[in-house]
């Protein structure tokens, strides 16, 4: 065992057993990871989430507030004085203020702690008094997570498996005429390299923009002071017939290795491996509206999520982790106020179909996953408008132009074999649906005394991820 890994290892078991002393002696502690895959509303779901523990009016499904155990909620400095505080006043006062706005996405990891005063349950609750529970919320992007698949894969095999998957990508075109005019074997050309790096890098970004989830190295969409680091300059190329030391070949495989090393085992080392509970934002009715591929691109993406909830598929997480398991993961479809109540349990149901392959490939070793659907801040409020003689059941919401308009997406199938066969099979197109959405801006609203914004459903997230340690 190499001395890196060895430190480690016992500085991760060192930890670990800190923490179960601080279950035992001291106040609890849930740790819970937030994270989201393109356009999923992440910073949404963690001010929504937090302003509803706060003020518990509308959390009738959260158990220990319905049956009025919880004394109180409030939020206190944060335990690891290193990361970001998640800048939630901010957050809420653009999503609540006088002309409400959509806050700017968290680009980094961010903390923020909540604690709860609560009366615990069983035969000698009365003898025990209140009880102290702290709720670490960790805010990281979805794309670091998929970095986790790198670590299994030599830099010839990520090359293989990024042109098999993008070949047919109209916005990786430009990007794989100059990937594959390039000749691996010749001496490092850093100008070439620079450029390869950044050709590979617009089309990240642009798939981003278009509904791809597969989105990865993260860093190379997220670089924050990486950017135009060495670390960050490589990108997929064939592999050339002969490639010596100092050719580009040679050079991209050793960045790559250095991607691995220098930023993906870190974030996992320092933060994946201590959460307890995690919640995985996706945002399924976006991928529906940009079709069959989109929507592939996100069952695949969720069953290569899984498998960083699976300490068995790598060697190193399995070091890092040392017996450690994420207890609870919650698949949660959000803008579910895009389409009718009516409409919410066949979302909720094409997302248990996309996450089914995922549950079958992955061993969760106790964990439990639930899929649900969600708005972490409701937007609009729901209409029948008559459209060609037939009724439709609609949403209505406020524009960032400020006009109000009513919007009826389409039906969503009730059998969710509809979408995902032809997505499996490649479709460009969707032959019998037509399913479109429209960008709402956060709707104007009073907030009464003791409720936080209206939501779809957080109570009942709450409760899952939660509950049972209140």
């Amino acid at each position: 065992m190499a001395l890196s890994t060895l430190t480690d290892t016992v500085t991760r078991s060192a930890l670990g057993t800190v923490a179960s002393v601080g279950g035992l002696f001291g106040d609890p502690v849930i740790r819970l990871g937030v994270t989201g895959l393109s356009r999923a509303g992440k910073t949404v779901f963690i001010t929504g989430l937090v302003a509803n523990l706060l003020d518990r009016g509308r959390m009738p499904q959260l158990k220990a507030q319905s049956d009025g155990r919880i004394e109180s909620v409030w939020l206190q400095p944060q335990p690891d004085i290193t990361l970001p505080r998640f800048e939630f006043e901010n957050h809420l006062a653009a999503l609540t203020g006088d002309d409400p706005r959509w806050p700017e996405s968290t680009r980094s990891v961010s903390e923020l702690r909540l604690s709860f005063r609560v009366r615990p349950l069983g035969m000698f609750s009365g003898l025990q008094g209140m009880q102290t529970v702290h709720l670490d919320i960790i805010d990281y992007p979805g794309e670091w997570l998929l970095d986790l698949a790198l670590l299994d894969r030599s830099y010839e095999e990520w090359s293989d498996a990024t042109f098999a998957r993008i070949s047919r990508r109209p916005q990786a075109q430009d990007f794989l005429s100059t990937a594959r005019a390039e000749d691996g074997s010749l001496p490092l050309d850093e100008g070439r390299a620079q450029a390869l790096a950044a050709s590979f890098t617009n089309y990240l970004n642009m798939a981003r923009k278009d509904g791809f989830s597969d989105c990865t190295p993260g860093r190379f969409l997220l670089p924050g002071d990486l950017a135009g680091s060495p670390v960050l300059t490589f990108a997929p190329l064939p592999k050339p017939s002969q490639a010596g030391r100092g050719s580009l070949w040679h050079e991209m495989a050793r960045r790559f290795e250095g991607y691995k090393d220098k930023v993906v085992r870190p974030f996992f080392r320092n933060h994946f491996s201590r959460i307890d509970r995690q919640v995985v934002l996706v945002d399924a009715l976006s991928a529906i509206h940009d079709g069959p591929q989109a929507l592939e691109d996100l069952r695949r993406t969720m069953a290569d999520i899984l498998t960083a909830f699976r300490p068995g598929a790598n060697s190193f997480l399995s070091q890092i982790l040392l017996g450690k398991r994420v207890e609870r993961i919650l698949f949660a479809a959000t803008k579910a106020d895009h389409v009718h109540h009516t409409q919410h349990p066949r979302l909720t149901a094409i997302m248990e179909a996309l996450l089914r392959d995922a549950r079958d490939r992955a061993a969760f070793a106790g964990a439990r996953t639930e899929a649900m659907s969600l708005a972490s801040l409701r937007a609009t409020v729901e209409e029948e408008i008559t459209r060609q003689g037939e009724v439709l059941e609609a949403v209505r919401g406020r524009l960032p132009d400020n006009r109000h308009v009513a919007m009826y997406p389409g039906e969503l199938p009730a059998d969710p074999a509809r979408l995902l066969s032809p997505a499996r099979e490649g479709a460009e197109k969707w032959l019998d649906a037509d399913f479109s959405l429209m960008g709402f801006a956060p709707a104007r609203s009073a907030l009464r005394p003791g409720e936080g914004p209206p939501h779809i459903r957080l109570d009942r997230a709450a409760q899952f991820l939660i509950g049972d340690r209140l």
